[in-house]
């Protein structure tokens, strides 16, 4: 079969619903597919009924209420289609009530104190605006019903139900700004997303000879390879054969389930790669995003591969991302964030650019939590990804049109773009864009969206994609109030344009991103400056975030507060078992295998002076006293790195433990590694315990 014939065939698509649906139902589903609503018990009968048809006629057996809590990846408890027919005999049964709503055991998952452990009771919620699918996997064929997660006292337990109550704000605000230009056709507008994926592969033979990688996802030891990405040979080289069979099959299982993956490439390291798919809606990209990485992981096992999403799985290269593209659209087919021709004589985009400033401005350091997780610390900042500092890209065009009206009020004209002559006859003159790209900015404009690419590889999307959601929401609320108001339109709307722009200029910076030029200009323009996750983490419950979320629904203070435990919990925790992963490879592997190398070296050193004394061994004993020397390092540091880690289990404090980590024990990490890395390039290979990076990235 071709792509169009794979695409969609296991989704349980508008499309599918409009075939298999009498059409009293199907009307009622779309109208609240457009408008929202209630189903009725009738109908949500009629479309379960005509949904398990479907799904076992694809040889489905079991579904599941597929939803996502706050461990950041997804969830799922098989349930068959068999029901008791009396007699020994069985039927297969999906209801309406089935399908809208499920009860998983709430108890063993993240609410931050929000439930004691003892109450277990949770609800799935069926999310009818992300389509049900099919997933084909070992444990048989799957109907997958998206669903949101609350608890029994109605608070969210998942990343999808503050995203959708954020879209929802968004819709309502952004509608607000569309009608004060004459609009009135537009009913919805609604947030776009298209998110790359970065990842890398390995082979599951050599992942599976490395504790660190099997049980933390990354390398928490290993010496550079002798080549790295300093020939720039892998960005967008051609694809080895393995993974470009990998690719292909993922390809497939990902169109099945009706995502389009377009774009596969080599990323910038060795073993580094890209996947990228076309816009749709936040919520359906969210969804789909977190099918991408689980697809990903269980395709690359069918070919003797590991899919590693960590966001630094390897030192010394570049680490991974999760470019979120994002932008809004009316039901109407208008890109608000389209500037067209002419941007200085589109005062909609110029206010919607405005709001968007004033926006990123106002809530750097709650854009800059939305992306923080644990593996991102080894990443932002790092040469190779956006400093832990929000700013926005514009470009020369825009960064004109801010100028001009910061200056003067108002915009005269703008740049266009210029015609490209290469100079070869057979080549066709080239339009250039009226501005070039950053790959430096975590919050950048390219051309008719923003690309936020801070979020980290490994990561939900839903967060990063709430909070520009609702802070976007609340800068069109506050301008909306002002011009529904105004009695010169006109003059007011020119004033509240300039006046966001002169108050947030700040936060543009079209320059170089990673040096340490921008971090100083930074701190004098005030910009916060938030390295790690642990100093990112008080802005999920800042006053002014408390008070952003609860007027508009999002999340409540107690919601905000028990998503900061989750957070302080989990980096504790994960930074505890890459400790605890440290000590037992250095313990059980790393100086074992060194003291065989020194009792080798010293062999070597008793055995040639015995069998000739003039004969000089300073070689040997060179690396008898490196080894030696090192050796002692790495056994300090461990000892000092268990200490830390038994020192941290008397803690009780969820904030106190988070710093502790971040300010101890990864500084004793740092002091073992380095250690251990530096006695990498000393002991012989045969020797070494593990494979080494060259071993791990470019024999694939």
């Amino acid at each position: 079969m071709g792509i169009a014939e794979i695409f969609g065939s296991n989704v349980f698509s508008e499309s599918v619903m409009r075939q298999r649906l009498p059409e009293r139902e199907y009307q009622e589903v779309k109208t609240l597919l457009q408008s929202g609503g209630q189903l009725s018990m009738h109908t949500a009968d009629v479309v379960a009924r005509a949904m398990m048809e479907w799904a076992v006629e694809k040889g489905a057996t079991h579904y599941t209420h597929w939803f996502q809590p706050l461990t950041g990846i997804t969830a799922e408890k098989h349930d068959s289609f068999l029901a008791n027919a009396g007699e020994g005999r069985a039927i297969l049964k999906l209801t309406g009530k089935q399908l809208i709503m499920g009860e998983p055991d709430a108890s063993s998952f993240p609410t931050g104190g929000l439930r004691s452990t003892h109450y277990a009771r949770g609800y799935t919620a069926w999310d009818i605006t992300s389509p049900a699918f099919i997933k084909e996997i070992s444990a048989g064929t799957i109907l997958c019903i998206p669903s949101v997660f609350v608890s029994y006292t109605g608070e969210s337990l998942d990343n999808k139900t503050p995203l959708l109550h954020s879209m929802e704000a968004l819709s309502e605000q952004a509608i607000r700004i569309v009608r004060l230009f004459g609009d009135d056709k537009a009913v919805k507008v609604t947030p776009y997303v298209g998110p790359e994926q970065e990842y890398f592969i390995v082979d599951k033979s050599r992942y599976l000879q490395r504790r660190d990688l099997i049980y933390t996802g990354r390398t928490l030891f290993g010496a550079p390879a002798p080549k790295g990405q300093e020939l720039e040979d892998q960005y967008f080289g051609v694809i080895r054969e393995r993974i470009g069979a990998f690719m292909h099959d993922l390809n497939v299982e990902l169109w099945k389930m009706g995502i389009t993956a377009t774009t596969q490439h080599n990323e910038v390291a060795p073993a580094q790669h890209e996947l990228a798919p076309i816009y749709c809606t936040c919520n359906q990209a969210v969804d789909q995003n977190q099918l991408t990485m689980e697809t990903m992981k269980r395709v690359a096992t069918q070919h003797g591969l590991v899919c590693l999403l960590h966001e630094k799985p390897f030192a010394g290269v570049n680490g991974s991302g999760k470019h979120n593209n994002w932008s809004i659209s009316t039901d109407t087919g208008e890109n608000l964030l389209d500037p067209g021709d002419a941007p200085n004589e589109n005062p909609r985009f110029l206010l919607v650019l405005s709001c968007i400033m004033k926006a990123v401005d106002d809530y750097a350091a709650l854009l800059r939590q939305s992306a923080a997780n644990v593996g991102n610390d080894n990443r932002l900042g790092a040469d190779e990804a956006p400093p832990a500092i929000i700013s926005i890209f514009l470009g020369n065009q825009l960064d004109d049109l801010v100028d001009q009206i910061c200056t003067k009020g108002s915009a005269s004209a703008s740049i266009t773009g210029e015609k490209l002559v290469t100079g070869v006859s057979t080549i066709p003159v080239l339009q250039k864009d009226a501005t070039d790209r950053n790959r430096t900015s975590p919050f950048a404009f390219t051309g008719n969206k923003f690309e936020f690419r801070m979020v980290g590889s490994s990561d939900s999307i839903a967060n990063a994609n709430t909070v520009l959601n609702t802070i976007v929401a609340d800068a069109f609320a506050q301008a909306a109030d002002e011009l529904e108001r105004a009695d010169d339109f006109e003059r007011a709307l020119n004033e509240l344009i300039a006046r966001n722009m002169r108050e947030h200029k700040r936060i543009i910076f079209n320059g170089d991103g990673y040096s340490q030029a921008w971090v100083e200009e930074a701190a004098k323009r005030g910009l916060p400056n938030l390295r790690s996750m642990v100093d990112a983490i008080p802005a999920l419950t800042a006053p002014e975030t408390v008070r952003l979320f609860e007027t508009y629904g999002i999340f409540t203070r107690a919601e905000l507060e028990s998503r900061a435990e989750v957070m302080y919990e989990t980096y504790t925790k994960t930074t505890a078992i890459e400790a605890r992963t440290m000590i037992h490879m250095a313990g059980k592997h790393f100086i074992p295998a060194v003291v065989r190398f020194i009792t080798r070296m010293a062999d070597s050193v008793n055995k040639t002076r015995s069998a000739c004394p003039e004969a000089d061994t300073s070689v040997q004993q060179e690396l008898l006293t490196s080894a030696s020397t090192l050796l002692r390092q790495a056994s300090d540091a461990n000892k000092d790195l268990a200490a830390a880690v038994e020192q941290l289990s008397g803690m009780e404090n969820g904030c106190q433990m988070a710093h502790f980590c971040h300010d101890t024990v990864v500084h004793h990490m740092a002091r073992l590694r380095a250690a251990v890395d530096s006695l990498e390039m000393i002991v012989d290979k045969d020797l070494w315990p593990v494979p080494t990076y060259g071993d791990l990235v470019f024999e694939v």
